[in-house]
């Protein structure tokens, strides 16, 4: 101890590692300051779509720092440290309860996928009552009907997007997450996106009608020129946003792959008037891709006016996503 004190006390150790210094600062900057980066050229979500591997850099500068004995680093570190836990830290906790009324799962089972019957026969072991499933394909459809149809005698399918389930279902309607915005309405009809992507319908249960969406928003790109591409996605979410916020009912239920992560800027919107099962109910960060290897969460499902009692996520199948699921309660 009184080596440490004085080790303190003289001015090498705080001058050394201006770089190490520097770099931890800017590493608990980015943290903290996260939504106020630029978006141009997708900067900002795709900073906020990697936000907790950066955590990764914390124990790798202190490693560093710890051998250049800089005092100054070490201490720097403590802003990204408190930063990241304040974020993340509650996500690492066990937040489930046994109970619950109603179990519900999603999966983008992949237009790729090899085998889609085992597919349909992994996700029926989930003893879910609503099964959401986008990317779906015209070849991939009759099979998916067909192995789940004994256990599921409701189904939708509106497009690349279906649900199926053990309670009755209302009618239901596409929603056109593809055309929205200010230009939308100038678009010719030949030059319009097929809006087969989402679906809204009602669900009959015991406690009341429960709105339910499934949605598949557009894919993101790194593109050379581009940088990280989220047109399509945003407007999605920002169609969704709208969907939901407008939606009279006073328990909705959204079952999505959203193409993002739930700390991406795009779902400002969405995260006003919906929760995240995960993050209220899961343990971990629940990422479901890539399937080999997952890196971020960005299958979903979000809720209000029920309680999520549990969240987690499925074996994997033959898509390139993990299914995932949640109990909830009344």
């Amino acid at each position: 101890m009184r080596n440490a004190l004085r080790a303190g006390t003289r001015p090498e150790p705080w001058k050394r590692g201006p770089v190490l210094t520097a770099l931890a600062l800017l590493l608990g900057l980015v943290l903290l300051l996260h939504a106020t980066i630029t978006d141009h050229a997708g900067l900002g979500s795709l900073v906020e779509n990697v936000l907790p591997w950066l955590g990764v850099f914390i124990p790798v500068l202190l490693a560093v720092a710890c051998l250049r004995r800089s005092l100054s680093a070490v201490t720097a570190l403590l802003l990204p440290a408190v930063v990241w836990t304040t974020l993340f830290g509650g996500l690492l906790r066990d937040k489930s309860h046994p109970s619950g009324d109603l179990t519900v799962a999603t999966h983008n089972v992949g237009a790729a996928n090899p085998d889609p019957t085992a597919t349909a026969h992994a996700l029926a072991a989930s003893d879910a009552g609503l099964l959401a499933l986008e990317e779906l394909t015209p070849r991939a459809t009759p099979l998916y009907e067909k192995t789940l149809a004994p256990l599921y005698p409701y189904h939708v399918v509106l497009g690349t997007v279906g649900l199926w389930s053990k309670l009755p279902l209302g009618a239901a309607h596409p929603i056109d997450i593809m055309n929205y915005g200010p230009l939308a309405a100038t678009k010719p009809a030949a030059a319009k996106l097929p809006e087969n992507r989402a679906l809204r319908t009602t669900v009959t249960t015991p406690d009341g009608p429960l709105a339910v969406y499934v949605a598949h928003l557009g894919s993101v790109r790194l593109l050379p020129r581009a940088g990280f591409w989220t047109a399509s996605r945003d407007i999605g979410a920002a169609a969704l946003t709208k969907a939901v916020t407008a939606d009279p009912s006073p328990r909705v239920l959204l079952l999505a792959d959203l193409n993002g992560t739930w700390d991406d800027r795009a779902f400002n919107g969405l995260r006003a008037h919906l929760d995240s099962t995960q993050r209220t109910s899961g343990t971990g960060f629940g990422f479901t891709w890539p399937a080999a290897f997952p890196l971020a969460r960005i299958d979903q499902i979000l809720y209000r006016g029920v309680e999520a009692n549990r969240s987690w996520t499925l074996p994997g199948t033959g898509s390139d996503h993990l299914p995932v699921a949640a109990t909830l309660t009344w």
